[in-house]
């Protein structure tokens, strides 16, 4: 979809159930959405195989029946993905190229980028192996492209710091969760920023200077 065009209700990407083959996405127009994205190889592929069992317990009906996942089953996946991946990634398992300062900065301004244009970014962070982000995609931008961007821009200019060639910097699949109401967006917006906290990298989460909540000097 180029920057003009219109989402409509056939296309799934902007509104409806699709899946890139590993978890599935539920989107809805003018909604706003909890993601995150991972760097490659922080997943082992055994783990990868546990939890995608783990993973389709939850989805097997709404795949089966072919229809969208109820608000229920989007909440059970994200307790699933924040307790069993999210936690698995706050370990620092693979690489780490998001701890070096240079590199979660160039992530940290891509987020910020296009914020108030193509997106509202409601919180962020960026972790050590992975990012949090909280948007609302504006009118004629959808969520993939938003992702696609960031990933892509983040990737090349990573890469480049690293000086390494033809290798693959994020994994391919994010998370992202359809935000219902205020409550959820709230609860969204308090587990992004609480994140460095909760995997001990900072006391406080303005403590963390890669983050929508950084307070330099508090």
């Amino acid at each position: 979809m180029n920057s003009g065009d219109s989402p409509s209700d056939d296309n799934p990407i902007a509104s409806g159930f699709h899946s890139r083959g590993v978890l599935p996405h539920l989107k809805r127009e003018g909604a706003s959405y909890f993601v995150v994205f991972r760097l490659a190889g922080t997943l082992p592929k055994d783990v990868l195989l546990r939890l995608k069992a783990e993973r389709e317990a939850i989805i097997a009906q709404a795949q089966a029946a072919r229809r969208l996942l109820t608000w229920h089953e989007q909440e059970e996946l994200f307790r699933w993905y924040s307790t069993r991946v999210d936690k698995y990634l706050d370990a620092g398992h693979g690489d780490c190229w998001l701890a070096r300062s240079e590199i979660a900065d160039l992530v940290a301004g891509a987020l910020k980028f296009h914020a108030g244009q193509r997106f509202d970014l409601h919180a962020w962070v960026v972790m050590p192996n992975h990012a949090h982000a909280v948007l609302r995609p504006r009118p004629g931008w959808t969520l993939s492209e938003i992702l696609k961007n960031w990933k892509g821009f983040s990737a090349r200019e990573a890469n480049r710091i690293l000086k390494r060639t033809g290798t693959t910097f994020w994994q391919v699949e994010s998370f992202d969760h359809l935000i219902r109401d205020d409550e959820d967006l709230h609860c969204c917006c308090h587990y992004t920023t609480m994140n460095p906290v909760n995997a001990g990298l900072c006391k406080q989460p303005e403590d963390w200077k890669w983050s929508s909540t950084y307070r330099p000097g508090s």
